[in-house]
């Protein structure tokens, strides 16, 4: 359960960062092309579309990071006794 855990919190941290980014990013383009800084639904929409995609790549990503990392500690400690 504890890489599990691990790894939802490296994910969740990591889609946080980037999502909130790629937020940052659609309202500098917005506001490049219309002189205006507005936060319409579509790209709060976006913005949590690209957490969501983020959050579930990393996730997979690190839980099996931390399983392969989890099964190599134990194989390497088992070989030192």
């Amino acid at each position: 359960m504890t890489p599990n855990l691990k790894a939802c919190g490296r994910a969740l941290l990591t889609a946080l960062i980037n999502g909130s980014l790629a937020l940052l990013l659609m309202l500098l383009v917005e506001f490049a092309i219309s002189g205006t800084l507005r936060i319409t639904a579509p790209y709060l929409w976006a913005g949590v579309l690209v957490c969501l995609v983020i959050f579930i790549a990393q996730f997979l990503r690190q839980r099996h990071l931390c399983r392969c990392g989890h099964g190599s500690q134990q194989s390497a400690s088992q070989t030192r006794r």
